[in-house]
């Protein structure tokens, strides 16, 4: 059987990669979502990495020299990806954003540090959705966004260049088609890249004849474009089923600030759609477009306001925390 390394596990675990790459060993990488004493890991190949990195650095422009900045943990796969990537390509990856010319950031990063980058920097962020709004301020800062969906599982599924339109198209090499099962909307790819299963519990891979899998992201796919509404987490408020998905499908695009829908719990009603936001002046907006567009069991009943939405150390929205 053939050896499993765990990065996370390592002081150095860029270098504990590629030993794993040349000894033919393959991965074991810490998932953002893992709960329970055993942790879930997801397998794959150093190969499938290495082949998508002549794809990666076209997307990007890193090649040798280029000084990255991909802060958090190398824990997430997404930045140890990148620090890997770097490696192979001759870059370096450093500490301080304002030497950078190259940056990997979430979503909620390029919002909260964006500005600490010098003009000309190049962005990648890695997320389902990247709002108009984060961009547009990025792009009056001088920065050079490139946006990708994927998953730890499924590794890149559609990137937006920086140069195009800012839409979603598969990436290279990648096969997606839309289907109604598990749910009505759901993203299935194929590509070359895709993990061999997990160690530990299982997560969400479903894999279908043909070598198709999916990780349960919602959204459609036309005319050679994808858009993503996200993982149908749902909330169960008074017997009524609400996918946090299509809440923030509405909201979110209207928001000048953060915005994340969560579950608070509720005595009675077992939970409340709620509503966190950065910015106290979307509320009117938000609650006014709610009531437009969104049926009544699916209208936030509790509005919050924080200074910064908490997120995990993969740099998603903790909605744990923020239903606490």
């Amino acid at each position: 059987m053939t050896r499993l390394v765990r990065p996370d596990e390592h002081d150095d675990p860029v270098a504990a990669v590629l030993s794993a790459h040349r000894s033919g060993a393959r991965l074991a990488l810490s998932t953002s979502g893992t709960t329970g004493a055993t942790p879930r890991r997801v397998v794959r190949t150093t190969q499938s990495w290495w082949d998508s990195f002549p794809a990666y650095s076209e997307l990007t422009g890193v090649a040798v020299g280029a000084r990255v900045w991909a802060p958090g943990p190398l824990g997430s796969t997404m930045n140890l990806f990148a620090a890997v990537h770097a490696a192979w390509a001759g870059a370096d990856v450093i500490d301080d954003p304002a030497q950078a010319d190259h940056a990997c950031l979430t979503p909620f990063e390029l919002e909260r540090r964006g500005d600490e980058l010098p003009r000309g920097t190049r962005v990648v962020v890695a997320g389902a959705h990247l709002p108009d709004r984060l961009a547009a301020a990025a792009q009056q800062r001088g920065l050079r966004i490139t946006h990708y969906y994927g998953a730890a599982e499924l590794s890149f599924v559609a990137a937006a260049s920086s140069d195009g339109d800012g839409v979603l198209r598969p990436f290279r090499a990648v096969d997606i088609q839309i289907r109604d099962e598990p749910a009505p909307g759901t993203i299935w790819a194929r590509s070359p890249w895709l993990c061999d299963g997990y160690a530990g519990p299982p997560g969400s891979l479903l894999r279908a004849a043909g070598g198709w899998a999916t990780v349960g992201d919602i959204g459609s796919f036309e005319s050679g474009v994808l858009v993503v509404r996200g993982r149908p987490d749902a909330i169960v408020t008074a017997g009524a089923t609400v996918l946090i998905a299509d809440v923030e499908a509405v909201l979110a695009p209207a928001a000048r600030g953060g915005v994340a829908v969560h579950a608070v719990p509720h005595p009675t009603m077992g939970a409340l759609v709620a509503a966190t936001l950065t910015l106290a002046a979307d509320r009117e907006t938000l609650e006014r477009l709610a009531r437009d567009r969104l049926p009544v069991t699916h209208r936030p009943r509790v509005w919050r306001v924080v200074p910064q939405l908490p997120l995990t150390d993969g740099g998603k929205v903790d909605r744990a925390a923020l239903a606490r």
